[in-house]
């Protein structure tokens, strides 16, 4: 499922490729892939993106014509991708949504979801702003340390079913999950109310470090994300224990990842992780 760094990926892709080009045509191949707002489709056509947003695991598209602006929202949901009429595209059938473009660095972006768990959403400025108010809590890159810390502490429960709430902290799966708690030395199953600020504030620090560095490398292509131009993220090659159960622990401990029982995409190193950690 693409999270925070792949939804950055296709934004900035998209805002280096098609910002400022005029939308010719929406066609929109089945209306139940719009959650809302698909009676204003016609309304777009004329309108010139001027803004490219990500919002957790979502990419906003900001549209202005007539001195009104309006938005398309993207939910890549588990196997969504927002692709450029240049890539090669598997089972053509489950494109479900076109956006034409005139006198653009690409012509066409379209939205590929054969699963269909990701909607578009047509919204006005002020059902982008009910849209986010819903959905999302705050980001793990703009967020500052001190309020990530009063987040963090205000809460109780499991550390990693936190990072991964998405109305507390927007944008964070399971890759990042299990990639940023073993970075940190945390287990997933710790009680959010035995950590200190002083751990509180290494997560954020690791947290960040880790997203950044998946930006980087475009993201994680664990099976089916690609980039809109259709490359493939290569932070895979880096992870450390997604998905590398009974492997040796890469910090050399002599422990073996394991994976968390009673949960499929839960991975860490007992001896790194230790389930009694303190403060």
């Amino acid at each position: 499922m693409p999270e925070l760094p792949e939804a950055e990926v296709v934004a900035r892709q998209i805002r280096t490729r098609l910002l400022g080009a005029q939308l010719r045509d929406i066609s929109v191949g089945r209306d139940d892939i719009v959650r809302e707002g698909l009676s204003t489709a016609s309304w777009y056509r004329g309108a010139y993106l001027q803004s490219v947003e990500r919002f957790g695991k979502s990419v906003a598209l900001g549209f202005v014509k007539d001195q009104m602006c309006r938005y398309i929202v993207a939910e890549l949901g588990m196997t969504g991708l927002l692709l450029f009429r240049s890539v090669p595209t598997k089972h053509p059938q489950h494109i479900h949504v076109k956006l034409l473009f005139e006198a653009a660095g690409e012509s066409e972006l379209r939205y590929w979801n054969p699963r269909r768990f990701g909607r578009l959403s047509l919204l006005d400025g002020l059902g982008l702003e009910r849209y986010l108010a819903r959905r999302f809590g705050i980001d793990p890159l703009s967020v500052s340390q001190q309020d990530f810390v009063g987040v963090i502490r205000g809460r109780r429960g499991r550390l990693k079913s936190l990072l991964m709430h998405q109305q507390i902290i927007a944008g964070i799966g399971n890759i990042y999950a299990n990639e940023i708690l073993f970075r940190v030395g945390l287990h997933p199953n710790i009680q959010v109310s035995r950590l200190s600020v002083g751990r509180v504030e290494r997560l954020y620090r690791i947290m960040r470090e880790v997203l950044d560095e998946s930006i980087a490398c475009g993201g994680s292509s664990v099976r089916d994300f690609f980039a809109p131009d259709g490359t493939e993220g290569q932070y895979k090659r880096r992870h450390l224990v997604y998905g590398k159960e009974s492997q040796p622990c890469p910090h050399q401990c002599g422990g073996v990842i394991r994976r968390l029982h009673g949960e499929r995409s839960s991975f860490f190193c007992p001896r790194c992780q230790p389930s009694r950690t303190t403060g």
